[in-house]
């Protein structure tokens, strides 16, 4: 969800119902070292309670360092680790989705940062994947490794890195997991509505549920979420119209974010127009929107210009009922997982990689 998470997004999801949410992942060596755009991107809101910080790091002293400044300045409310990514900028540092391979170099990355966030009580979690692929499972090792450290939960993504996002995830390993482990685990993968979520508990006990793609551009699956898991079954199904309005908070939200600090509200209204232009393609998923007008959208520099394009739309428009249960973002091909060299040689190895850590947060 890089690049998704931010300040304005995570509003308005809040705005929706409740949940704990996380801001985009934060690589520790950019945090250790300052660097702007990190020290920006773990901004909160006022408002936000708790707040969520995701970590991603493949040096045990370079985790605990930034466990210590987020401690030591209050950053946040909850720490989660980021063992699930599999892209390659992060696998090939052995970082991601490739680390818990070597489980002692992971358990000495969660151990030294559960020690690091213990003073100030500040809860520490994994969010891992099965592991890097059917050949090279982790999960359950990870799982037992990561609750003798002391995290307060796991959240497994049920697919390896070499599915990456694509097929079905397997809930059968979340209820594996569970049955593990005695610590909470959260379940994540393939939660597109909220009876998705509600199927998820039942068939594996899972403790909860982690969203990621599925909320994209359906802000409003937070509102169904909390309705579902408190026994209703009213879902949220909103025309056009309201659809539009979603849109327009989420940008206006963005041009908020943008403008925090800055002097100059038209670049603030550009730059968070910009941002926005992403989120268009979710948001229209399923109606019958023109290209040009759909293109037109995709490409706005300024609110008024989003409220004209906004009013051409018909507010009448029912939701789409076809797109339920539908994939959104990325849904790409399995492909190879790139490691660094002789990764998978030895599973006791707790070496770091040479210029393992990336010093440039958002995954």
């Amino acid at each position: 969800m890089a690049g998704i998470t931010n300040v304005a997004f995570r509003r308005l999801c809040r705005e929706q119902g409740g949940g704990l949410y996380v801001c985009e992942m934060i690589t520790t060596q950019a945090l250790v070292e300052r660097n702007p755009k990190t020290l920006r991107m773990i901004a909160f809101a006022p408002s936000e309670r708790p707040r969520s910080l995701q970590l991603y790091g493949v040096d045990p002293q370079v985790t605990a360092a930034a466990v210590r400044i987020v401690v030591e300045r209050d950053l946040a409310d909850h720490i989660d680790l980021n063992f699930g990514c599999p892209v390659p900028k992060v696998t090939r540092k052995g970082g991601g989705a490739a680390l818990p391979w070597r489980h002692r170099l992971f358990s000495r990355i969660v151990a030294g940062a559960v020690r690091a966030a213990a003073p100030a009580g500040v809860p520490v979690t994994v969010k891992m994947r099965k592991g890097i692929d059917d050949d090279h499972l982790t999960y359950l090792d990870a799982g037992l490794a990561a609750q003798e450290a002391g995290v307060a939960a796991v959240a497994l993504h049920a697919r390896t890195a070499a599915q990456r996002y694509s097929g079905t995830a397997d809930w059968d390993a979340i209820g594996r997991l569970k049955q593990a482990l005695s610590v909470p685990v959260l379940g994540n993968g393939d939660i597109w509505e909220a009876d998705d979520a509600v199927r998820m508990v039942a068939h594996t006990a899972a403790d909860g549920v982690v969203v990621g793609r599925g909320c994209l551009g359906r802000p409003w699956l937070f509102a169904d979420l909390s309705a579902a898991f408190e026994g209703g079954s009213g879902r949220t199904l909103p025309t056009l119209g309201a659809v539009a309005a979603t849109m327009r908070r989420h940008a206006e939200l963005l041009v908020d974010w943008f403008g925090t600090g800055r002097d100059g509200r038209a670049d603030a209204e550009r730059d968070g127009c910009t941002d926005f232009r992403k989120h268009v393609a979710w948001y229209l998923k399923g109606f019958p929107v023109g290209g040009e007008l759909r293109r037109a959208l995709a490409m706005v520099s300024s609110l008024a210009e989003l409220d004209a394009l906004l009013s051409k739309l018909d507010p009448a428009e029912p939701f789409p009922r076809h797109t339920l249960g539908q994939p959104r973002g990325r849904t790409n091909s399995p492909g190879k997982v790139f490691l660094p060299y002789g990764w998978l040689a030895s599973r006791d190895d707790d070496s770091v990689p040479a210029g393992a850590e990336i010093a440039d947060s958002g995954g």
